[in-house]
């Protein structure tokens, strides 16, 4: 019987899903390289995906939509899905971080994907995320390139669907030796731009944190428990002022000299960019993108201007 594949709109417990005896599949992972362009004018991250898996061009059994987290246009979208016929699951992280709140969304969880079935699978990714915060420490030593570290991490979400593919594709990479000029902390959602990273590094901006895949290798867990414990403290889902403080602490670790807020437009975040800059007391640059494909001109200027600002520093 072939596994079923289940489609995830932010981060879902990965292990509870792979426990069940399916596979995730993380929607927007496809967003940056596809050159699709949505029919309304609303967030290309989100519009695009629900236009994918009601064109059948995405094709999952079910679907799992992130409702209460990191993402309020995932909730309208999630349901345009559902209304096309697509089995749904509606999951809802605590914003002020209860865990008995999150245990039992774990178990409605469960439940929806059949019951777990492989028990293993949580010890399996526990090591794969040790793994990953390996590589998350190489990038911010110099050892792995920005663009090479981000596209693991980012895969995270759902380990590509296939962990023995995965734990491959981690274990060959190999350490290279890169001069950190200005070490850049990307906070906010990832870009829909496919070359960022490599556009940042060819401009002097060397990426060593990003925050939202950060958030995909530091959570876990082997039971449900253990998960509804560590997951709650997902900062994205949480009160602004509780991501900011967790924010302080890990830019102050890697000594970054700048922050690179990047919003979507039409995305709720935006609106916590003057707090951002209130709170985060380095020189920030704010970018806005909008549709899927390579790093626009413009951005690019930017970029190269808020190099030469540090520079100057």
């Amino acid at each position: 019987m072939p596994v079923k594949k289940i489609g995830i709109t932010a981060l879902v417990p990965p292990e509870l899903i792979f426990a069940c005896g399916t596979e995730p599949f993380d929607v927007n992972n496809v967003i940056p390289a596809s050159r699709k362009y949505q029919g309304n004018k609303l967030c290309a991250w989100t519009a695009i995906w629900k236009e994918m898996l009601v064109k059948k061009e995405i094709k999952v059994d079910s679907l799992i939509v992130v409702a209460g987290g990191d993402c309020h246009n995932a909730l309208v979208d999630g349901q345009k899905a559902a209304m096309s016929g697509i089995p749904t699951h509606f999951f809802f992280y605590p914003f002020d971080g209860g865990s008995a709140y999150m245990e039992s969304q774990l178990h409605r969880l469960s439940d929806f994907l059949g019951g777990i079935k492989y028990p293993e699978k949580f010890k399996e990714i526990r090591e794969l995320k040790k793994q990953g915060q390996i590589l998350d420490k190489k990038r911010c030593c110099g050892k792995l390139s920005s663009g090479e570290a981000f596209r693991i991490l980012i895969s995270f979400s759902d380990l590509a669907g296939d962990l023995a593919g995965f734990s491959r594709m981690t274990s060959t990479l190999e350490e290279i030796n890169i001069d950190l000029m200005n070490r850049i902390a990307l906070i906010g959602v990832p870009p829909i731009y496919h070359d960022f990273h490599e556009v940042a590094h060819s401009l002097g901006l060397h990426i060593v944190f990003d925050e939202l895949p950060y958030e995909f290798i530091r959570h876990g867990g082997t039971t449900i428990q253990e998960m509804a414990h560590d997951y709650c403290g997902y900062t994205f889902a949480r009160p602004l002022e509780f991501r900011i403080d967790f924010l302080k602490k890990e830019l102050e670790m890697r000594k970054v000299d700048g922050v690179i807020h990047y919003t979507q437009f039409a995305c709720h975040h935006m609106l916590e960019d003057e707090i951002m800059r209130e709170k985060l007391d380095y020189p920030m640059l704010t970018i806005q993108g909008d549709l899927p494909g390579n790093t626009p001109q413009q951005i690019k200027l930017r970029l190269e201007a808020f190099r030469e600002m540090l520079d100057r520093l």
